[in-house]
């Protein structure tokens, strides 16, 4: 029922702290942000708790580096093209739940 998923490469730092190399007896990094990969998925209320409970199911792996969950409330949304607000900008008119509904 997720109508859309935003997967984007980004690097940054966190607790792991980026990756330091040795030489000559100091530390050093030319960068120390570390490669991740970020999702972004919007979801109505009723449904979060499915959504996080999906992503820890299939993303753990026990290791340093699994990633966080932030759940941040969505305080409106607009679609740019029409101007409409709410649930009508929310709709995907034309996606594909409307394909798969008009080929049965």
């Amino acid at each position: 029922g997720i109508r859309g998923v935003t997967v984007s490469d980004v690097r940054g730092l966190g607790a792991q702290g980026g990756a330091l190399e040795r030489h000559a007896g100091s530390e050093f990094s030319e960068d120390k942000f570390v490669t991740k990969i970020k999702m972004e998925i919007v979801v109505s209320a009723d449904q979060v708790e499915l959504v996080i409970d999906t992503v820890l199911e299939e993303a753990r792996t026990g290791e340093i580096g699994d990633g966080k969950i932030f759940v941040i409330p969505v305080a409106d949304v607009i679609r740019v093209r029409t101007g409409e607000r709410g649930l009508q900008a929310e709709r995907m008119v034309g996606g594909r739940a409307d394909i798969l509904s008009s080929t049965t």
